[in-house]
């Protein structure tokens, strides 16, 4: 545990010394002052679109830290050849992928609670206090959804390069939202190839289970069951992931 907390800790010091989350900041920013702006030519739905853009910037900012951060975090560190030095001291392979998601999901959840009190503010001067308690679910689902993007990203970088790191993580994250839309059509192709549709889109991440965009701009939260579910099935799906990349990088040779 302490050698996954050491891990974790120097991942995120590294993400947040990078200028990279400065800019990602900064986008959030200027999403969230563009939504301001265009209020007034809202034909009266400024609040709802504020919420709402604030909450899409609030997930394209945990995507952007997975490709710009996540995906380079393994192989950066087998190409500066500075994983034997870490290696060589009492830290497993298991242990420095686990403290590597760790790091990186801390980095992703800091972020996106630090927008998330921007938008709170924002939010409770257009729509008033309780939109405050939606916002703060919301903003917890995605930080979930995160969680598995960050899983993803350190077993991708764990067994390629950088930059099909990334396309295999945008990939996942761009279908992850379709998963529902991918299974209705599964069930209307017949044979074989609908089973193996159907089983695809089981396996891929549902990330529209932690989608409450929706609701939350009408002021309306999620149930605590729903919430329990969402936290659930992230966990059992980081959980697979990061098993996976312990299995690949433990037969993995470094150079």
């Amino acid at each position: 545990m302490n050698a996954i907390l050491a891990v974790a800790r120097s991942t995120f010091r590294e993400a947040l010394r990078d200028r990279v989350l400065v800019l990602v900041f900064a986008f959030g920013a200027i999403v969230l002052a563009m939504s301001r702006l265009l209020a007034p030519i809202a034909l009266g739905e400024g609040p709802r679109i504020t919420v709402d853009l604030g909450l899409s910037a609030l997930g394209l900012v945990g995507i952007a830290i997975v490709v710009l951060v996540g995906t380079q975090l393994v192989h950066k560190e087998i190409e500066r050849r500075t994983i034997h030095v870490v290696l060589s001291r009492p830290v497993s392979r298991s242990e420095y992928l686990i403290g590597k998601w760790a790091g990186l999901a801390a980095t992703m959840a800091v972020a996106v609670f630090g927008m998330t009190a921007m938008l709170a503010a924002v939010g409770t001067s257009v729509l008033g206090p309780s939109i405050v308690g939606p916002i703060v679910q919301a903003a917890f689902m995605i930080a979930c959804a995160n969680a598995i993007l960050a899983a993803l990203a350190v077993l991708f970088s764990s067994l390629s390069t950088p930059v099909l790191s990334v396309a295999y993580t945008l990939g996942l994250y761009a279908t992850g939202y379709w998963t529902n839309d991918l299974r209705t059509f599964a069930r209307q192709l017949p044979g074989l190839g609908g089973e193996v549709l159907n089983a695809v889109s089981y396996v891929l991440p549902n990330l529209e289970v932690f989608n409450l965009r929706s609701q939350v701009a009408y002021g309306e939260g999620a149930s605590v069951f729903h919430l329990a579910l969402a936290m659930g099935y992230a966990g059992a799906y980081v959980a697979a992931a990061l098993a996976l990349a312990v299995v690949a990088f433990e037969r993995r040779e470094l150079k």
